[in-house]
């Protein structure tokens, strides 16, 4: 666990294009949806969870979450699943100065990610951290501040800023490198191939 309480959310709310529509987190792999493995992963590192989603909440019932639509309209892509978040965990989690955000598409998300994420934003005296593998930046995968979601709505909704990178380079954000063995942690479950490959990976 983290050094001090930091609240959670998952991050489902696309259109899920490349998989051909639908919830790529309810997706079956290894016999339970994809998103039984996530929360499986981040429920023990984080004080409380949300699930972000548009649509009938009912259809993820089976797995005892909140579940909070975009609080900006038009599928305006992740950022508005953070900012969902940051104003989910100040509502209802007052106690959570951080929050940390996950791809619901990411079956391997690391277990030690979020103590990793604050131990760096501690030491740096960071505003924001997000992940990295391999040289990539997984800004998705990230430890935000509660207190910047006014910040991060005036940017979505009225500067039009949809790119994640475009807002965090405002901030001072540490980067934190996850190694990529046996596979890369945060391989994530885009297109149907993807979900045979995270079956063979599973099985490692």
């Amino acid at each position: 666990m983290p050094s001090e309480p930091v609240a959670g959310v998952i991050l489902a709310g696309g259109l899920s294009r490349r998989m051909g529509g639908g919830d790529k987190c309810l997706r079956p792999l290894g016999g339970r949806p994809v998103l039984a493995h996530i929360v499986a992963r981040v429920r023990p590192q984080v004080a409380a969870l949300v699930l972000n989603a548009n649509g009938d909440p009912a259809r993820f019932a089976a797995f005892g979450l909140p579940v909070a639509a975009d609080v900006v309209e038009g599928f305006p892509g992740p950022l508005a699943g953070v900012l969902t978040g940051l104003e989910w965990a100040a509502a209802q989690a007052p106690h959570c100065r951080w929050l940390a955000s996950f791809a619901g598409d990411a079956p391997f998300v690391p277990q030690g990610l979020v103590a990793r994420l604050v131990a760096a934003v501690q030491t740096e005296r960071a505003d924001l951290a997000c992940a990295a593998s391999g040289g990539q930046a997984h800004p998705v995968f990230g430890l935000w501040r509660v207190d910047l979601a006014a910040e991060l709505r005036r940017a979505v909704v009225d500067e039009g800023v949809r790119k994640v990178d475009m807002w965090t380079a405002r901030y001072r954000l540490v980067t934190v490198e996850f190694a990529t063995t046996p596979f890369d942690p945060f391989f994530n479950a885009n297109r149907p191939e993807d979900l045979a490959e995270a079956e063979r990976l599973l099985a490692l």
